[in-house]
């Protein structure tokens, strides 16, 4: 292993990923079937779902050499997501649906279905024959328990950087090392 540019996790592993991935594909499914074609919020919607999960894919990437951009794309992609939840539940709203209460029947087993399942073939094959408020209702409760995985991953990476460092660091590190200083 390279002690200057260790080599970092696959993001595909990562929860956090899985879980945008899995918004991503609800969103783009639930903005071309039931909204109405020239709708600004069938873009806004889709890059917002999108930017969740593509500003992962580029924090992680960026990660070895880093730990800013790591911690800078992962809190866009938070923000990214709070938007979405934001346009989900204006959805609810603007047509008068409810939006599920928590302890409610359907928001907890949603939010188990959340916790035991990462793979969005699962939830695509959920939501082909769900009414739109019911897809809303499950997005939002992803979209939050991402925005709890982000925060934990973001916490494990402040952590991480006060307690080790970063790649300016590590490079100074190796340089004394090899000098013998």
């Amino acid at each position: 292993m390279n002690e200057l540019i260790p080599r970092k996790g696959n993001y595909k592993k990562l929860l956090s990923y899985q879980k945008s991935d899995v918004i991503f594909q609800i969103t783009y499914f639930f903005c071309n079937k039931f909204l109405q074609r020239g709708d600004r919020t069938i873009d806004q919607m889709i890059q917002a779902a999108r930017s969740g999960k593509q500003n992962i894919v580029e924090g992680c990437s960026a990660a070895a050499t880093s730990s800013k951009t790591e911690i800078r794309l992962l809190n866009v992609a938070k923000a990214s997501l709070k938007e979405l939840l934001e346009d989900y539940e204006d959805f609810l709203k603007t047509r008068g649906k409810r939006q599920w209460e928590e302890k409610s029947i359907e928001y907890e087993t949603m939010r188990q279905l959340g916790r035991e399942h990462s793979d969005a073939a699962y939830f695509m094959n959920l939501i082909e024959t769900r009414p739109p408020e019911t897809i809303a209702n499950m997005a939002i409760i992803l979209i939050n328990q991402a925005d709890y995985l982000l925060h934990r991953q973001l916490e494990r990476l402040a952590s991480d950087f006060i307690d080790n460092g970063g790649f300016s660091e590590r490079m100074v590190a190796l340089r004394r090392n090899k000098r013998g200083y």
